[in-house]
């Protein structure tokens, strides 16, 4: 990869972002490794009934909503998870890193190549068999999180335009999951609450070009969304998105708006949001599993995909723009660098997770043990390989 004479480089968002970032990682990894634990031991039982907790919103009697806890933590509170996700898409087109083609170019390419590559490998492991194949989106994902935790405290070893270049891809990669939950994981529709939903999102384009500049208003009309959304067959995360990206940059004052409420629900996010949806999806009996089970077809096609998939995917569509240049390389990295954070994408935990929930959504357990078996792995070892090949310091090239 040859070196950009431009680098590209990151402000104190990009700072204040990695640092959230990195320390959110790590609790991540905590909570995943906990519930591993806990559901392969004596307290399995009681996880399992942790999950279940019925939660029930009731209004004059009229009971509104009435869900398990895992499923509050997955439509809920993964909304808010998504509602940052939006905030951040905005800020990186509007006014960010994304804000230029030129800018936009590298990342983009390299996120979609990251996203078709691991779900081709995954269709064709798993060619012939219908059900599993309605999970090939799974590969497909980046977590964000993970992956900035694991450049950052790899330090110096990661030159700062890779660690843009990363969080862009990533970003990127946040929306092209929204675009095909949106589009292949939707079942059911009602076309009422559709239209609730898309009038709710009228509303909000409306409140917009009004000039309305308070952050509670769309807040408030995003939550009818939400639950409209639920209601209608589309998953009830992508309200979070819609609300987002209504907000407006800056406030009547010429503030930042949207920067100071992304700001804001980053710690919420990276320390309570992320660690609890990883808890409570993370935990899989390993009970008679062994190595040889990572080599279903299921199972190795999300690990083959994370770690064979993502790596050939990002790079080569990145080395591709660069080679025809319509784009340059992150300044000041090595390919052997560019190499690891490519397979540093390879790390998808909680989006695959939370794709591959709804893929096989309804069907046995033991597709869930599956999708957890390969997805933790090959996120496992896309982390442990991207990190042996950034360990080693050396001068660019």
């Amino acid at each position: 990869m040859s070196q950009s004479p431009h680098p590209i480089q990151g402000g104190n968002a990009f700072a204040r972002f990695f640092a959230h970032e990195a320390a959110g990682g790590i609790v991540l990894a905590i909570a995943a490794v906990l519930a591993l634990v806990i559901s392969n031991s004596g307290w399995r039982e009681a996880y399992a009934a942790f999950t279940r907790i019925q939660g029930t919103v009731d209004i004059g009697g009229l009971v509104v909503l009435s869900k398990p806890l895992l499923l509050w933590v997955n439509d809920l509170w993964m909304a808010v998870f998504f509602f940052l996700v939006g905030l951040e898409i905005k800020r990186e087109f509007v006014e960010g890193e994304l804000a230029s083609r030129k800018q936009a170019i590298l990342p983009a390419a390299a996120a979609l190549g990251g996203m078709v590559v691991p779900a081709a490998i995954y269709a064709l492991i798993n060619l012939g068999d219908p059900v599993a194949l309605r999970g090939w989106a799974i590969p497909a994902a980046t977590d964000i999180a993970f992956a900035i935790g694991i450049v950052m405290l790899l330090g110096s070893r990661v030159p700062t335009s890779l660690k843009v270049f990363l969080t862009a891809v990533a970003i990127i990669d946040d929306l092209g999951a929204i675009v095909v939950i949106a589009l292949f994981y939707t079942d059911n529709l009602s076309l009422g609450m559709l239209a609730g939903a898309g009038l709710g999102s009228l509303v909000l384009l409306l409140l917009n070009r009004s000039g309305v500049r308070r952050a509670d208003v769309y807040i408030l009309v995003g939550l009818v969304i939400w639950v409209c959304v639920l209601k209608s067959g589309i998953h009830a995360t992508l309200a979070g998105v819609v609300t987002a990206l209504a907000i407006p940059m800056r406030d009547a004052h010429g503030q930042p708006l949207a920067g100071a409420l992304e700001h804001g629900l980053h710690p919420w996010v990276a320390f309570l949001v992320l660690p609890m949806f990883a808890f409570a999806n993370a935990g899989v009996s390993l009970q008679g599993m062994s190595l040889g089970s990572l080599l279903e077809p299921i199972p190795l096609g999300i690990a083959a995909g994370l770690v064979l998939g993502k790596t050939v995917g990002v790079f080569g569509a990145a080395w591709l723009m660069v080679r025809s240049g319509l784009a340059t390389a992150p300044a000041g990295a090595t390919t052997r660098q560019f190499i690891g954070v490519c397979m540093l994408c390879g790390i998808g935990f909680t989006m695959s997770l939370f794709i591959g929930g709804l893929a096989f959504q309804g069907l046995a357990d033991d597709f869930e043990a599956k999708l957890k078996l390969g997805v933790l792995g090959g996120s496992v070892i896309a982390g442990l390989l991207g990190t042996l090949v950034l360990w080693r310091k050396t001068s660019p090239a």
